[in-house]
């Protein structure tokens, strides 16, 4: 009905006479209700709909027997709700929703024409009830439909009408945390996949992964849709259309791909993919690593990150030569790369570093040289995984940390990074990893190198981080500084209020035990220097020391012993 002919209904006052009608229940009622109907399509009329006071019976009309009032009954509240506040209101008010999901329940499995018809309209009644609007969503869930509509997808997957109802109420469910547990105890799983089996138009497989996607981030659904083979239908999709390029296939690559990298993000869905490293699943997303296709690179390296979820996969994967494929993919994009593509190659490669046994066999690889290549990335996400990667590769690699540690174009891009005040992430892991070049190397060209760089004052900053971890790899690598080297050292110590900050860590009540005991140890470690000896004694440390031998922590008692003792000898 156009828009003149509603506005002459509602200056006529037609819509204050319906609710009579559609009380009195006789052949002029599906009439009656068609005519609502048809002038709720224009959204001007909603509201006067509501304030017509044409919900209630129509409400009412609900539990009447006769389909074709149920018909037109169904689609004038589904009309009225369709984007107005005022009338899923008044439909919640007046209990629409329960009755038209009771009567969805009751007719699921009855397949005759008319039944569908109607069942497609009680579905989009619901959809423009809920639509957008979290609370009376969450009302449906509470309700059950979930199970009601996913067997109405079992049993009328011939009707494209109500299977594509199904799925945008699925779509908009399936975006509600609490939704996930209910689809999780329905066969939905089963039902999607063999939905999508069926698809050609790339539309109707476009509805079908609007659904997947917010499901699949539930982990118990992630293994159900494993099970139920949707993974061979998304190498399929993908196989289908990697050489194209129409903007409809590549965005069903896309699609594919990311779900993909999804299911692998559960625990379990992920173990069974991998099957020890010889699933056919796993061979295949590996062999997207080495395609020309950028989508494909990076759906190849994420997958492969989250495959190395643990060690036994990681040593398998270094063992069977991955890394190499990666290193590949990296150097292909040092110029000019793409950010995502590197940003998830090494996300892989910081992964498989982690268990002891790959390191060595990663920096034979020559890992490290090609992620050098990266520091000059102007990009963080890059950056902190740049850090991330090398990090995990020298921990317990002394040699590494040393050839690593005297890089001086490394060490004073660490340094500018440790100013990146914007990027947390990225100040974060430089400091690790400049801490982390002195731990492991204990070596004293490292130790001249990062002092030579201005790493000190960034290291003395680390050792007040909010962070205990880091507090503690600072004052460690700072122990070593002082050991190593305090003469060159001395003057950036003094320079960063280093006694200072000591002293307000060994009298901080909350500081942890180790780090009380590794601030011990630095302050042994500086009192060989005149100007650091002078500021400890005019501080009164002794004070502070003493009190920390009655601590409760053994070792910190015992360190506050032969603190005081040093303290005591040199005063």
């Amino acid at each position: 009905m156009d828009v003149e002919t509603s506005g002459k209904i509602q200056e006529m006052g037609v819509l204050a006479m319906m609710p009579a009608l559609l009380s009195a229940q006789n052949s002029c009622t599906p009439k009656a209700a068609n005519i609502i109907a048809e002038v709720a399509k224009n959204e001007f009329m909603r509201s006067p709909c509501v304030e017509a006071g044409l919900i209630p019976p129509l409400v009412q009309l609900l539990n009447c027997k006769d389909q074709e009032i149920l018909l037109q009954t169904g689609r004038a509240l589904g009309n009225i709700c369709y984007d107005s506040h005022e009338g899923r209101s008044a439909v919640d008010a007046a209990g629409g929703a329960q009755i038209v999901a009771e009567h969805i329940k009751s007719l699921a499995e009855s397949t005759d024409p008319a039944t569908g018809k109607l069942l497609t309209v009680f579905c989009g009644m619901l959809m423009n009830y809920s639509n957008d609007n979290d609370s009376l969503q969450a009302q449906l869930i509470i309700m059950g439909v979930i199970p009601t509509l996913v067997r109405l997808l079992g049993v009328h997957s011939q009707n494209t009408a109500l299977t594509e109802m199904c799925l945008i109420a699925f779509g908009n469910l399936a975006e509600l945390e609490s939704s996930k547990e209910q689809f999780a105890s329905t066969n939905i799983a089963e039902e999607l996949v063999r939905l999508f089996r069926k698809q050609v138009e790339h539309e109707k497989k476009e509805m079908i992964f609007e659904v997947l996607a917010p499901l699949a981030e539930n982990d118990v659904i992630k293994l159900q849709l494993v099970d139920a083979g949707l993974v061979e239908c998304l190498l399929e999709v993908v196989a289908q259309t990697v050489d194209s390029d129409r903007d409809e296939d590549v965005a069903q690559l896309k699609t594919s791909s990311d779900l993909m990298v999804l299911l692998l993000l559960g625990d379990e869905s992920m173990q069974k993919l991998f099957e020890g490293g010889k699933g056919s699943v796993f061979q295949r997303v590996l062999s997207w690593v080495p395609s020309n296709n950028h989508q494909l690179q990076l759906a190849g390296a994420l997958a492969i990150a989250n495959f190395a979820r643990n060690d036994e996969n990681c040593i398998h994967m270094v063992d069977t030569g991955i890394v190499q494929k990666l290193l590949e993919l990296l150097d292909r994009h040092v110029e000019e790369g793409n950010v995502t593509v590197q940003h998830a190659a090494l996300s892989a490669l910081r992964n498989l570093a982690i268990p002891v046994v790959n390191k060595s066999k990663m920096l034979l690889a020559g890992v490290s040289d090609i992620v050098l290549k990266f520091l000059k990335s102007e990009m963080p996400p890059v950056q902190f995984k740049l850090l991330g990667t090398l990090r995990m590769l020298i921990d317990t690699q002394a040699d590494a940390a040393e050839q690593l540690g005297t890089n001086t174009k490394l060490v004073e891009r660490l340094v500018e990074w440790c100013e990146a005040k914007d990027h947390a992430g990225v100040m974060g892991e430089s400091n690790r990893l400049l801490s982390a070049l002195i731990r492991h190397s204990k070596s004293k060209n490292v130790v001249r190198t990062v002092i030579q760089g201005g790493g000190v004052k960034h290291l003395v900053t680390m050792a007040t981080s909010e962070h205990m971890i880091m507090q503690n790899e600072a004052l460690v690598a700072l122990g070593l500084i002082a050991a190593l080297d305090l003469e060159c050292a001395e003057k950036d110590f003094v320079g960063a209020d280093l006694v200072q900050v000591l002293h307000r860590l060994l009298t901080e009540e909350h500081s942890a035990p180790e780090i009380k005991y590794n601030s011990m140890i630095l302050i042994c470690s500086v009192m060989g220097s005149e100007p650091l000896h002078k500021e400890v004694q005019s501080l009164a440390f002794i004070d502070v020391v003493s009190s920390l031998r009655s601590h409760e922590n053994k070792t910190v008692a015992h360190q506050a012993s032969l603190t005081e003792q040093r303290l005591t000898a040199q005063s």
